[in-house]
């Protein structure tokens, strides 16, 4: 069945679309998180179909493919990352996390921002870039390796940074599918941020610390000109909470340009960390723009 779908849905009408479709995302939606075993770093032969999933769909769109793999006591971890426009030497990474917490799906947390990759891989096939860009679903973000040099998003921006290679910067996807209209929807980590950040979880935030560098300041600025959906840029310190709640944290640590595209987590998102957190709860039509909004600023920079 799964051959089937992907016959038809990847090959070959859409494969040179200029926006995202959402019936794609949610195929890939169902089939990241409608399993019988969670991916959690405990059930590593989940995290390992979940890892070739990402890597079949990727080579349907590029040439340059391949696992990143690495040990945690005794276990062999995947990252999974897929390249474009690798006649260019600067490249910009794009993240997300393919790993979740506990018992529990993870629409939200992170297969919105997997998805996201993937969409993104079928736009940029075959597109002229000013940058290579590298697309990276990282393992190992939740606890109990958050915060820790196990998470994959540490190993690949060390990794960068002992090849010195040129990075122009990167951009986490982390929860991009959770929306609300109504009032009171939406919390922040200082309650007088409702005062000029509204009280409707309608709209997706660009996150970054102050002297978080050129990249970072460049893509806010494409991402908001596009207007692909409502859209809002949050810069503070680092001890903000939930500022460097991702993957973009471990190329803070190496001094790399980078920032965070969310939905606000936890402070929106009820049902972040829970089982609750399924696939029947995410916009896909908003999500859609999201990625929308990714993949033409990228094309731009």
């Amino acid at each position: 069945m799964r051959k089937v779908l992907f016959s038809l849905l990847f090959f070959p009408v859409l494969a040179f679309g200029e926006t995202s479709d959402t019936a794609i995302i949610r195929t890939h939606l169902v089939a990241i998180t409608k399993t019988d075993t969670p991916r959690t770093y405990q059930h590593i032969g989940q995290l390992n179909k979940t890892a070739e999933y990402i890597r079949t769909v990727f080579l349907h769109y590029s040439d340059s493919v391949f696992f990143q793999e690495y040990t945690v006591n005794g276990l062999v971890y995947k990252n999974v990352i897929c390249s474009f426009g690798t006649e260019q030497e600067k490249r910009i990474i794009v993240g997300a996390h393919y790993d979740v917490c506990g018992n529990q799906e993870g629409a939200d947390d992170n297969a919105s921002g997997v998805v996201g990759l993937l969409e993104l891989a079928r736009l940029l096939k075959g597109k002229p870039l000013n940058h290579r860009i590298d697309l990276v679903a990282y393992t190992l973000e939740e606890p109990p390796y958050f915060r820790t040099e196990n998470m994959g998003s540490y190993v690949h921006a060390k990794s960068l940074a002992d090849a010195d290679i040129p990075v122009y910067g990167m951009v986490s996807l982390e929860m991009i599918a959770y929306f609300k209209d109504e009032k009171g929807s939406q919390s922040y980590p200082i309650g007088m941020l409702s005062w000029f950040y509204g009280k409707k979880g309608n709209y997706i935030t660009l996150v970054k610390k102050f002297g978080s560098g050129k990249f970072a300041r460049k893509f806010s600025r494409a991402y908001v000109s596009t207007k692909s959906v409502r859209t809002k840029k949050f810069t503070a310190p680092k001890l903000v909470p939930g500022i460097d709640y991702s993957d973009h944290r471990n190329y803070w640590k190496f001094g790399f340009s980078a920032l965070m595209l969310t939905d606000t987590s936890f402070y929106r998102n009820k049902n972040y960390h829970q089982k609750t957190d399924t696939l029947e709860t995410l916009d896909i039509y908003r999500m859609g723009k999201v990625i929308d909004g990714v993949y033409h600023t990228l094309l731009c920079l």
